[in-house]
């Protein structure tokens, strides 16, 4: 699937959630504290270490770990882009307290007081990630390699099968709950999916984010009803629509986006110029049309 933009464009949730998970792991790891890492019976229902349950959402605990999970993190950012920031936002929580809930009622049905059953690292998020990924983002390329067919999504799901067989049982457990929890996301448990964050929390997150052009599609627009001929006749008509036709012209970060998502350019293009510029709308008009 194509890149689309780089870096984090329209992904600061994701850009913020990297920090968190690389400043983490880059700390513990610094102290050999690796081993450490991870939940057991006892730090749950012993001595209630409750630090360690901040630390298993964002501290991986292996470097191989940590670059598979980074990358798959990073990769997922085309689901922010899809449904916005705030609902991505909302969709971080819920992931990540919903499969920390699986793990410790699993870590309790199990009762192995002296071994870490779970491993740390953000696998709520991340598998979590799948779901959507499987039902809402389209597969834009397909290869043949030794007679087996491979879209450029198998690559992904590779990259997520290594990660989830990375510590065997200790990451498989995870896994399994991120993906209960990335189900009931998709399912609308709760309603979670209407749910949104004031936009002052949200906000917080753009901060992180480097400054990015803003679309300048409402100044344009006014300044064009501004200038509007108020003589009547065709030719002022016809100089308006022109005018308009250039405003509405899709900006190549807007498409790229859409590409990144896995839409035909000419496509992506088509459904912008619908949409007024509006990415979220575009977007909708495009996984309708396909749903069709």
């Amino acid at each position: 699937m194509n890149s689309g933009p780089s870096g984090f464009h329209n992904a600061p949730v994701t850009k913020a959630f990297i920090i968190a998970s690389t400043i983490f792991s880059i700390f513990f790891g610094i102290q050999g504290r690796f081993n450490s890492l991870g939940l057991s019976y006892q730090d749950i229902f012993g001595k209630l270490r409750i630090w360690k349950l901040i630390i298993s959402i964002f501290s991986f605990s292996s470097t191989p770990e940590l670059m598979s999970g980074l990358y798959l993190l990073y990769y997922f950012r085309v689901f922010e882009r899809q449904i916005g920031s705030n609902k991505y936002s909302v969709f971080t929580l819920f992931s990540v307290l919903v499969s920390l809930l699986f793990e410790v009622l699993a870590i309790a049905l199990l009762k192995d007081p002296a071994a870490n059953l779970v491993t740390s690292g953000p696998y709520g998020l991340i598998f979590a990630s799948f779901v959507p990924f499987f039902l809402g983002i389209p597969v834009s390329t397909r290869v043949r390699v030794f007679g087996f067919h491979f879209s450029d999504k198998s690559f992904i799901y590779l990259a997520g099968l290594q990660l989830l067989l990375s510590s065997w049982r200790r990451s498989i457990l995870p896994g399994i709950c991120g993906i209960l929890a990335g189900s009931m996301y998709c399912l609308n448990i709760f309603c979670v999916r209407k749910a949104k964050f004031p936009e002052f929390i949200s906000s917080l997150f753009s901060r992180i984010s480097l400054p990015s052009m803003g679309s300048p599609r409402a100044a344009s627009t006014r300044n064009i009803v501004g200038n509007i001929s108020s003589y009547p006749g065709r030719p002022a008509e016809r100089n308006y629509s022109t005018t308009i036709q250039s405003s509405l012209e899709p900006r190549e970060d807007s498409i790229a986006t859409l590409v990144s998502m896995g839409f035909d350019r000419n496509s992506a293009r088509q459904a912008l110029v619908q949409a007024r510029n509006d990415v979220n709308m575009a977007t909708n008009i495009l996984l309708e049309a396909q749903a069709h």
